[in-house]
């Protein structure tokens, strides 16, 4: 007798304890599917007026360039290739490659300086600039005499 109430007993905690527990945590954020991180995100430059569209990519640098935004900026012009500001502190360059070949409608964190570049021409290869996304078609044309620009994630 004292058999047949343990067993019933023993089923009871056993299911119980399979139930029981924690919540289950919330699902992570959409990933992508190489690197298995979060995807790319899509930014909006706004320039007197028009706004360019721009996609960063999934490298640790333009992950923390999107923690500083938004940011308004004033920009000058580099070796008539670039436009560049500076940025409210150095970005992170963790797994980042030594240097890069920039192209128009890129856009990069110059390391040695610190900077914020936005390319409207093709560049040489550079020693740690780091390319952290890329303007949407025509993008480096607004660009290429802008002298401020607001730049926001987009919604």
């Amino acid at each position: 007798m004292i058999l047949a109430r343990a067993i019933p007993a023993a089923a009871l905690l056993a299911v119980t304890a399979c139930t029981a527990g924690p919540p289950s945590p919330a699902p992570p954020p959409p990933a992508s599917a190489t690197t298995g991180r979060p995807a790319a995100v899509n930014i909006r430059l706004a320039v007197e007026g028009r706004v360019v569209t721009a996609t960063l990519n999934d490298s640790a640098a333009a992950r923390d360039f999107t923690t500083l935004l938004p940011l308004t900026l004033d920009l000058s012009d580099f070796h008539q290739t670039e436009r560049i500001a500076d940025l409210p502190r150095r970005l992170s360059t963790a797994g980042a490659p030594e240097s890069a070949d920039p192209k128009a409608g890129d856009l990069a964190f110059d390391a040695p300086w610190g900077n914020l570049a936005i390319y409207y021409r093709d560049a040489p290869r550079a020693n740690g600039v780091v390319v952290l996304g890329h303007l949407a078609d025509g993008g480096a044309d607004v660009l290429a005499t802008a002298d401020r620009v607001t730049i926001e994630p987009a919604l």
